[in-house]
Formats: C-alpha cells, sequence, structure tokens
C-alpha cells in the first residue's frame, strides 16, 4: 500500500462554517446537505448521488474525499471494504469507482438503504452490496483481519464512535485503514485502548478527519 506524506490542508478562516459552504448551504451555524454529490474519482468519475433531506445525513465533503483517496494511493484495486454508516454511500461508491473487489454498504434508515441499492443498479456497481441494518453488528460479524479499508462516519450526535471503533479494530488488517470522521479530534491516547493508532489527520471546518492504523511494536512511540 502506498502511504502518501501528510500535507495540510485547513487553513486560518474567521468563520469555519464557510468551508463547508461548498457542499452544502449554510444556514446560521447549521450547514444544509446540497441537494446532490459528485464522485470525483475512478470508473465512476462525475457520478451524481442525491442526498436527502434526512435528520443527521451529512455527506462527505468534497475537498475531504480527494484529501483522503490521496491519502489512499487513489488505486484501491483488490480491497475489500465497508462503509458502515453509509448514509448517501457516498465514500463507498468512490472506493467502488477506484477499483476496490467488494465493497460491503450499511445503512441502518430504510429509505436511504432503498436509495443505496437504486444507485447500486444504475451505476452497475456488481463490487458492492448494501445491507439494511446496523453498521457495528455488520463490523463484529466480519472475519478478524478481514477487511483493509473501513469507513466509518457516524451521526455527530451518535453514542456508536466506541463500539464502532472497538469493531472495526478486529475486522481490519494490517496493513489496513479505518477512516474515522467525527465532530472532534481522536487522540493516540484515546485510541490506544482499541488497538488503533492516527496516520494521518486533517479538519475541514467543523469536520475532523483521521486515518487510523492498527498500533504495532515496530511503530514509533508505540
Amino acid at each position: 500500500m502506498k502511504y502518501t506524506p501528510q500535507t495540510a490542508i485547513d487553513k486560518p478562516e474567521k468563520d469555519p462554517a464557510k468551508k463547508l459552504a461548498k457542499s452544502g448551504k449554510v444556514v446560521g451555524r447549521k450547514t444544509v446537505p446540497p441537494g446532490e454529490v459528485r464522485i470525483i474519482g475512478g470508473l465512476y468519475k462525475r457520478s451524481k448521488i442525491p442526498v436527502a433531506s434526512t435528520p443527521g445525513l451529512r455527506p462527505t465533503p468534497d475537498r475531504v474525499r480527494e484529501t483522503l483517496f490521496n491519502w489512499l494511493g487513489q488505486d484501491l484495486t483488490g480491497w475489500r471494504c465497508a462503509d458502515v454508516f453509509a448514509g448517501t454511500g457516498v465514500l463507498g461508491f468512490e472506493a467502488a469507482s477506484r477499483g476496490a473487489a467488494q465493497v460491503l454498504m450499511c445503512e441502518q434508515d430504510p429509505v436511504l438503504a432503498d436509495k443505496l441499492k437504486v444507485l447500486q443498479t444504475r451505476l452497475k456497481a456488481g463490487t458492492v452490496a448494501v445491507e439494511r441494518g446496523d453498521g457495528v453488528s455488520l463490523l463484529r460479524r466480519a472475519s478478524p483481519a478481514s477487511l483493509q479499508l473501513i469507513f466509518l462516519d457516524p451521526p455527530y450526535e451518535s453514542t456508536a464512535f466506541e463500539a464502532a471503533l472497538k469493531a472495526a479494530a478486529q475486522a481490519i488488517a494490517s496493513p489496513g485503514f479505518v477512516y474515522l470522521e467525527a465532530p472532534k479530534p481522536w487522540t493516540d491516547d484515546e485510541l490506544a485502548g482499541f488497538g488503533l493508532k492516527v496516520h494521518r489527520f486533517g479538519k475541514a471546518g467543523a469536520v475532523h478527519f483521521h486515518l487510523l492504523v492498527k498500533e504495532t511494536k515496530d511503530m514509533p512511540g508505540a
């Protein structure tokens, strides 16, 4: 797997909410999701993904996705991935677009899950499988060390972060990556209990995004 040197993408700004305006309309201090987002790379590049007006639905901004897949090296050929709080599915479909061999998507909301299945059919994304249900349970059922990439993007008000990280840590291979999007930064001290460590970190407005790896004895500071 290709490791890309970390680069700073965030610049000081008086109003952080403005940074998310490119991905959605800002009303007061809240960002209203855009009506659609686009896949930014790979086989399905420029394909439109509709964004439903569902409370808590918050698609990952374009520039965050661009940075993430730069970190991952763009080409995910052969990777087995899981997007367990799928929402719009933009992260999972982005992975499939870049060659992932399998992308498991899980979404608890029945309306959103149905939209994911419709989109999977429209894109003819044969490597994508959509499941309605609890994403943490999906990770718990996964064979240990069976996935190369897991996307964790729970609703910000969710209490599932700890359970999701614990389940992801047992399902992820080494080398492999866990992408975590959260309303706050997670430190190595907080992640140590799950056996994970921050490999890359970035911030865009209210979005704190992390690329995590398993902590091993040969890692500096482990």
